[in-house]
């Protein structure tokens, strides 16, 4: 198997968990934040929708200049599982015809001769496609908890919804 399918089969089955998540955040906490540094709920939520695709198109780049990231806003969290599903299907898209050689190529970010970062394609995707959208997923439930919002199972039990029990 190509090592791109069992990363494609990673992002299907957790983009399932994260629109769990997604469904759960309510449209009048959108502009609700934790701590004056933190993200919104509504920007927070955004960024999980939306970074498979946006890491995905990175990735498809031999090289990119150090990008500017800016969180889109939500107007309503129905825009959160729609930017999902498309988020995942442009990853899907962009990624899925990658062979073995493709995923192992240096990958890079410069500043003009200035290499800030190196590293092969798969570790891009494995640390920043799926890790790091994991990371933000677990903030968000956080953001939820904190609004007394039911938090779904994710790997297993929460303590509002038990897929086991």
């Amino acid at each position: 198997m190509a090592i791109i399918h069992g990363l494609l089969q990673e992002l299907e089955h957790e983009a399932q968990t994260t629109r769990r998540v997604l469904e759960r955040v309510p449209d009048q906490h959108l502009n609700w934040k934790p701590h004056d540094k933190a993200r919104t709920l509504g920007a927070l939520a955004m960024h999980v929708a939306v970074v498979p695709g946006a890491i995905a198109e990175i990735a498809s780049k031999p090289e990119i200049t150090p990008p500017q990231f800016t969180d889109p806003l939500p107007s309503r969290a129905a825009e959160l599982v729609p930017a999902l599903e498309e988020s995942v299907a442009k990853a899907k898209r962009l990624l899925g015809e990658m062979d073995d050689e493709a995923m192992m190529a240096r990958w890079r970010i410069r500043d003009g001769d200035r290499e800030l970062m190196a590293l092969p394609r798969v570790a891009l995707l494995r640390s920043v496609m799926l890790n790091h959208w994991y990371h933000h997923r677990g903030q968000l439930t956080v953001y939820l908890r904190e609004l007394d919002v039911p938090v779904p199972s994710i790997y297993g039990p929460s303590a509002d919804e038990n897929p086991f029990g």
